[in-house]
């Protein structure tokens, strides 16, 4: 039996002797599969793999610092911010390819200067007293958005937004057309009914700046208005800022920012600007002269105005009834005595947030690569061209009905037709006090002020009829 198992034992020993020599030749002629090596940028050295976790741990640090860094304003500032991509408009011309490419970046020195602007709004503002209701809340909006990275001007920052609600549906302007209405007296127009001329005179600057406007973009290559950038730019003219940006915002959304700039400049220079064309214009005999008292106007004579001036304007020309409208319904809020919750609403609170409002998103159009272009010296140039214009035409016609008139009238004012209410009616009052101390024509000069408010109403619904 023992040798039996014995004889088995030594049968399996010599079996799985056999089984793994074959084996082991099988493997031998089996040829071998070269696998490829990674790149060299890939293979870590064992030197490599001993530091690789605290490489890996400081250069996320770094990263980390760097895009901090990229994310400050310094940075934005040196180093420019990307534009973004915008579908030019039909009527612009096209830029050349090359300058279109070069044009990627806003300069961080453009934003700079625009911050620049912006605190010297401020400054003027609050130092000179130039419209500080708009020019301050202006100029802090052109700060913000020029800060880079800010967001602010972004399609969900709040300046767009504000942009978007109150002035791109122009809702803003005709709020404080209501406003205006509502702190306005037109007693004095009402009194004096063919003061009313020399407000409609004043809106002359308003299209010989049309005209202006096309002949300079014909004539200088860097500067190219459509017809529909004339129309907003000669606004300007009638010195009434809500009227500039409601028939911009409607015409010229790109040119908005210069141009409500220009605007209110203007009207802050009023008593810079008008007294040497004054001055030019008249002599010192008739700047003597003076005005009988205004006659008395009846309630019931301030309650039918507006009602009368709202349905001749919606008869004759629909397209002003927005701004007119507006403008007599606060008017109507005051006289009618029996809503002085409303008056006293339209005059104050409303008209105070809306200005505010109303300022920062016009500001949110003081981007750097908007504003500092040749248009906008163009815009500036056109402005003060079209403001002194409407002074002139209006102290010229005033000079004109004196030749056929047996009741002279002062025409120092006419120059209070720009309708920069009420600072152009205290210029023409100042200026006749300096050649008569005893000549006060500052109610006088409050008819064709009103009346150029009406005046720029009309002309901006007569542009957006004719080019809207």
């Amino acid at each position: 039996m023992n040798f039996q198992l014995h004889s088995a034992m030594r049968l399996f020993a010599i079996s799985l002797l056999c089984f793994s020599q074959s084996l082991f030749a099988q493997t031998e002629e089996t040829p071998k599969v070269e696998i490829p090596s990674p790149p060299a940028s890939l293979q870590t050295t064992e030197k490599d793999a001993e530091n690789t976790p605290e490489e890996a741990e400081t250069t996320g640090i770094r990263e980390s610092f760097v895009k901090l860094w990229k994310s400050t304003g310094i940075y934005g500032f040196i180093h420019g911010v990307e534009k973004k991509k915008e579908t030019p408009a039909p009527e612009k011309k096209a830029a050349p390819k090359e300058e279109e490419a070069k044009e990627t970046r806003t300069a961080g020195w453009r934003m700079l200067i625009m911050v620049a602007i912006g605190i010297t709004l401020i400054y003027l503002g609050i130092a000179k007293g130039f419209e500080p209701l708009l020019l301050i809340p202006i100029g802090f909006g052109g700060i913000l958005a020029n800060i880079p990275f800010s967001g602010v001007v972004s399609s969900d920052g709040f300046l767009h937004l504000i942009f978007s609600v109150g002035i791109e549906t122009g809702i803003f302007p005709l709020l404080i057309f209501m406003g205006v209405g509502a702190i306005t007296d037109f007693g004095p127009l009402i009194a004096n009914p063919k003061t009313a001329l020399l407000g409609a005179a004043a809106q002359f600057g308003i299209f010989a700046t049309v005209i202006g406007a096309i002949w300079l973009s014909k004539n200088v290559e860097s500067i190219n208005y459509s017809i529909q950038d004339a129309g907003a730019i000669g606004i300007i003219g009638g010195a009434d800022g809500p009227t500039a940006i409601f028939l911009a915002s409607n015409l010229a959304p790109d040119l908005l920012g210069a141009i409500a700039v220009a605007a209110y400049s203007y009207m802050a220079l009023v008593p810079i600007i008008q007294p040497p064309i004054m001055k030019a214009l008249t002599t010192e005999e008739e700047r003597k002269i003076e005005m009988k008292q205004l006659r008395h106007v009846t309630k019931i004579e301030k309650i039918v105005f507006p009602l009368m001036v709202l349905l001749i304007c919606g008869l004759l020309l629909p397209s002003a009834i927005p701004l007119v409208g507006m403008l007599m319904l606060g008017n109507l809020f005051r006289e009618c005595g029996v809503v002085e919750r409303l008056s006293k609403t339209a005059a104050n609170e409303l008209i105070n947030i809306v200005t505010i409002l109303l300022g920062l998103g016009v500001g949110s159009k003081l981007a750097a690569d908007k504003f500092l272009q040749p248009e906008t010296l163009g815009i500036l140039a056109l402005g003060l061209v079209a403001f002194a214009i409407g002074t002139a035409s209006g102290l010229l016609l005033a000079r004109l009905m004196n030749m056929f008139s047996k009741e002279k009238i002062n025409p120092l004012i006419g120059s209070a037709g720009v309708s920069a209410v009420p600072m152009a009616s205290r210029v023409a009052n100042k200026v006749g006090m300096e050649a008569n101390p005893q000549n006060f024509l500052l109610m006088h000069a409050m008819g064709p002020n009103v009346a150029g408010v009406l005046g720029s109403a009309v002309a901006a619904g007569v542009l957006l009829s004719l080019l809207g």
